[in-house]
């Protein structure tokens, strides 16, 4: 199958790949380097046969023939069913407190297509990305649904395009050998979502043919006098002086220079994800503190609280102009269901309702608060609804609380 794919056309934005130049350069003087992917269930391996068959860790394999004198560390942030905006609030803990030198971030398919919400949140990851001390590469995949060929290209790309970061999608790559009719969608996703393990590996393509393009330039940059991109001297002593200031605890901006002004309001770049380790309830009746430990960064309805019974109460305070609420919704039910009241106002409660009609387990994000004042604000969460059959317990995930 990959004989029929046209690699080439898998960049839809070019960008400035000067980061990932810098990394390849050090990777083939024998650095240890720290390779992340970050996104929902494709990146976490999803109907591969093995996590090593995932797109992900194919990447990172290629990362490792490549450089064969280079230490590299592999991390996997995929959690299934989620969105950027969830990855605003958890890229700290899951990717950038490792120091990461090369990130790749995959939204595409759970992101709305049509949402300035979701382009705001997609935004406000690629800026904390980029201002991060480590200062990582980033490449934006840009995975698809292969029965339509639907994606978040619309909104995401033009986010990539203005910060000038290379990207690439499975569009006009895979799905355009799937719409043409010369690749059955069996034989490279069960679902049309997930990839197989041949379906992975064409994705894994698309971004290792790329990968191997830059390295290419790298190598004939070496064979002149001056990088072709004419920056590498100053880019790695740029690197250096800020890891350098960063043990020293000094504040840094990207070390490749001010990012520009926001495309969008913004409201999402500092967001912080408040589990039960570190969100102390003001108001607790009923409500359970999770105490098992979080395997994995997949191992995701950890960390959370628990309750199984009508009238049981938790209560927070946060302070913030946007807010979202995350629990679990489950095939399993029925479930609990409770209403959230926002800032005493019980004239507009919403639902939380953990019932799902799907046959797998959602880490839910309901956004209850966006771009509203930047204050302190009281969250109310009361059981309204409790069955005798009950299969599980109401479970609060978590606030991620922005602006």
């Amino acid at each position: 199958m990959k004989d029929l794919i046209a690699f080439e056309k898998g960049v839809i934005n070019a960008g400035d790949d000067s980061r990932i130049r810098q990394v390849m350069r050090r990777a083939a003087k024998g650095e240890a380097l720290t390779l992340a992917f970050l996104g929902g269930s494709i990146t976490q391996g999803c109907l591969a046969s093995t996590p090593e068959g995932c797109y992900a860790y194919l990447t990172y394999a290629w990362w490792k023939e490549a450089f064969p004198k280079a230490d590299f560390t592999y991390i996997n942030a995929g959690i299934g069913g989620t969105t950027s905006h969830l990855g605003t609030g958890r890229v700290e803990e899951d990717v950038l407190q490792y120091n990461p030198d090369f990130v790749i971030v995959e939204f595409s398919v759970n992101d709305a297509d049509d949402s300035a919400h979701f382009q705001e949140t997609y935004e406000g990851l690629v800026r904390r990305i980029l201002k991060a001390p480590s200062a990582p590469a980033l490449l934006l995949v840009h995975n698809v649904r292969y029965d339509d060929g639907g994606n978040a290209e619309q909104i995401h790309a033009p986010v990539g395009a203005y910060y000038h970061l290379p990207g690439v999608s499975m569009k006009p790559t895979i799905y355009a050998q799937v719409a043409a009719g010369n690749i059955k969608n069996r034989d490279i996703t069960q679902d049309d979502l997930h990839p197989n393990d041949a379906g992975h590996a064409l994705v894994a393509g698309v971004i290792t043919h790329y990968l191997q393009s830059v390295k290419e330039a790298v190598e004939n940059d070496a064979k002149t006098a001056e990088p072709a991109d004419g920056g590498a001297a100053a880019q790695s002593a740029a690197v250096s002086g800020a890891k350098e200031d960063r043990a020293e605890g000094e504040a840094q901006d990207t070390p490749f220079g001010v990012l520009p002004e926001p495309l969008t309001a913004n409201g999402y770049e500092n967001a912080h994800r408040y589990r039960s380790d570190e969100l102390q309830p003001v108001v607790c009746e009923g409500f359970v503190k999770d105490e098992a430990e979080q395997s994995s960064v997949s191992d995701c309805f950890k960390k959370g609280f628990m309750a199984s019974h009508k009238g049981d109460k938790i209560v927070f305070e946060a302070e913030g102009a946007s807010i979202g609420v995350q629990y679990k919704k489950t095939m399993k039910g029925p479930i609990p269901k409770a209403l959230l009241t926002l800032d005493g106002d019980t004239a507009h409660p919403i639902l939380l309702d953990g019932n799902f009609d799907e046959d797998w387990d959602c880490l839910y994000l309901e956004t209850i608060l966006e771009h509203g004042e930047h204050k302190v604000h009281r969250i109310e969460i009361e059981l309204t609804e409790t069955h005798e059959d009950d299969a599980a317990p109401f479970y609060l995930v978590s606030l991620i609380v922005a602006g």
